[in-house]
């Protein structure tokens, strides 16, 4: 049986700027999931860094904190409760919103990649 406890996995800063723990990554972990999933955290205020993934999509849900999530043009407030898709080559970033830490949980298949990570550069 395979269990991972989120308090004892390294905590890194990720290519968008935000802090995360890889729970699940088939190429490290004893299983052939066809996805990788990670926790993340935004300060409040804060926000991660515009960025994409090249050929992956991403699931994020939401489990503590407000934040305003930016995919492509589209704009959404969201909260506890809230999944939505970022599809592959998507430019895409959220905020925290108000007082408290940003938490939610990333799913992204094919397995994240560092080199399908791509920060966007201004214009």
């Amino acid at each position: 049986m395979l269990i991972k406890r989120l308090d004892e996995l390294k905590e890194i800063i990720a290519n968008d700027g935000c802090r995360l723990r890889e729970v699940l990554h088939p190429e490290r972990d004893p299983t052939d999931l066809p996805y990788s999933l990670a926790y993340a955290w935004v300060e409040p205020g804060k926000s991660t860094l515009p960025h994409w993934l090249e050929g992956r999509s991403e699931v994020y849900s939401i489990l503590r904190g407000r934040g305003r999530m930016h995919i492509g043009d589209e704009v959404a407030d969201v909260g506890p409760g809230d999944t939505f898709v970022v599809p592959p080559g998507v430019v895409q970033w959220i905020e925290a919103l108000g007082s408290d830490e940003l938490f939610f949980s990333v799913t992204v298949s094919p397995p994240w990649t560092a080199e399908s990570d791509v920060r966007a550069t201004p214009e």
